[in-house]
């Protein structure tokens, strides 16, 4: 099995709260923003698959804390996805250190929002095989 998708990120000071660690908020900002770019990697357009209708949405979002982030430290952040047979899927993100400690875990319950509907759709991993060049990066088989 291959490493997940993986993003480098610098904890920025105006991302600091007053004990001087990142600000949870920021760690789903930091989650969103690996996912983000996970789907473009895999060649997934957001824009295209807005355009057609759908819009990825989270369901459920759970932050575990192992060691703080400082101002200044950089933290890779990783994307791994987890598909099963019905209209959710998992994402899980791992915050690791420069010493590869594990700084924090976020996963998401996630779905594809049809947008004229406002329901989810049936199957969300069709919808993203269709549409993603390297479809691997997704955790889905090429």
């Amino acid at each position: 099995m291959t490493e997940p998708f993986s993003v480098r990120l610098e904890v920025r000071i105006y991302e600091i709260d007053p004990q001087l660690h990142l600000n949870g908020g920021f760690y789903i900002q930091y989650a969103d923003h690996a996912r983000f770019a996970c789907v473009r990697a895999a060649g997934v357009s957001i824009e295209d698959l807005l355009g057609s209708g759908l819009g990825p949405v989270n369901l459920e979002t759970v932050i575990k804390y192992h060691r703080e982030l400082r101002g200044g430290d950089e933290v890779d952040v990783t994307c791994d996805w987890e598909w099963g047979d019905g209209k959710a899927y998992r994402v899980h993100h791992l915050f690791r250190h420069q010493d590869g400690g594990v700084a924090a875990e976020v996963s998401h319950v996630s779905g594809l929002l049809d947008l004229k509907t406002r329901r989810l759709v049936p199957d969300p991993e069709r919808e993203r095989r269709t549409r993603a060049t390297r479809p691997e990066l997704l955790g889905l088989a090429p």
